[in-house]
């Protein structure tokens, strides 16, 4: 049985999924890759019988694959370009199980960096990357908030050692589909007030009537699974929603990248046919 679904504290089945997607783009797709990561699968380590999973069909989930490391780099081109700047924060919500601070030494010892998750998972991911042998370094802090106990995930950053009068790149992927509404307002108005020339990378997931027709069946099965393993989707935005929130938030400059221009932008020059879904796009939004 995978190692996910027995050992307590365990990331949940999304962030896992979303490890082994990446993990799968280096096996199963031909170069060039758009994210190299097989730090995740070490991290999980799901068994051997991963690859047989349903959903990990590399037909079938072709377009979701795509669409994980696709939203993966385009985070983290952001942040290169930040950092280039001369922004030396990098916050990210929600994070699962992520490897940027392991799969870009170089990059990452330029900033510092703050994982926001619950406590559970976060304890969880210490052990496992310190019995790896990737240890934690002085630039990685893993901050664990308890979301459901209504802790402040700005007040923890700080405590970790967040400068909030220093400018910040903070992305949020894979998050606001399974919140209210009323959350994500709250995470936009602390965020539009961090130091000026910080920067917002948040993904949202379309109504279902803007998704491409040939998404839109994928969309109904991710909804289904959502809902089956008590997670379900309540929350959808319409690109002009989401640019409107943000505006109100109080952002002074607001972008809309669809996961359209991902798609152009990763893989246009693709031969094999390999594009991501469409239904999850990006807000970009700088204070």
């Amino acid at each position: 049985m995978a190692q996910e679904q027995t050992e307590a504290g365990a990331p949940d089945s999304t962030a896992v999924r979303t490890a082994l997607w990446r993990a799968l783009h280096l096996e199963v797709d031909p170069p060039p890759h758009v994210l190299a990561d097989e730090i995740g699968l070490r991290l999980a380590a799901p068994g051997d019988g991963w690859r047989d999973r349903p959903d990990m069909d590399p037909r079938a989930t072709s377009a979701f694959r795509a669409a994980m490391v696709a939203r993966a780099r385009f985070i983290e081109d952001l942040v290169a370009e930040q950092a280039a700047s001369g922004v030396t924060q990098y916050v990210i919500l929600g994070a699962g199980l992520d490897t940027f601070a392991q799969r870009e030494p170089e990059l990452a010892a330029r900033l510092r960096i703050f994982e926001v998750d619950r406590h559970e998972p976060q304890l969880w991911k210490r052990r496992r990357l310190l019995e790896l042998g990737y240890g934690l370094p002085d630039r990685l802090h893993l901050v664990p908030v308890d979301f459901e106990a209504g802790e402040d995930w700005l007040d923890r950053l700080t405590d970790a050692g967040f400068d909030p009068g220093q400018p910040a790149v903070i992305a949020s992927t894979g998050v606001t589909m399974y919140l209210t509404k009323e959350a994500t307002v709250a995470t936009l108005r602390q965020t539009a007030g961090l130091a000026p020339g910080s920067t917002l990378a948040m993904t949202f997931l379309l109504p279902a009537e803007l998704v491409d027709a040939a998404d839109r069946h994928g969309l109904r099965r991710s909804e289904e699974g959502a809902r089956a393993s008590g997670t379900p989707f309540i929350s959808f935005y319409s690109p002009q929603e989401m640019l409107a929130t943000a505006r109100e938030a109080g952002f002074a400059d607001v972008r809309h990248i669809s996961g359209a221009a991902l798609g152009e932008r990763y893989f246009a020059s693709r031969t094999d046919g390999l594009r991501p879904s469409t239904g999850e796009d990006f807000l970009v939004a700088t204070v």
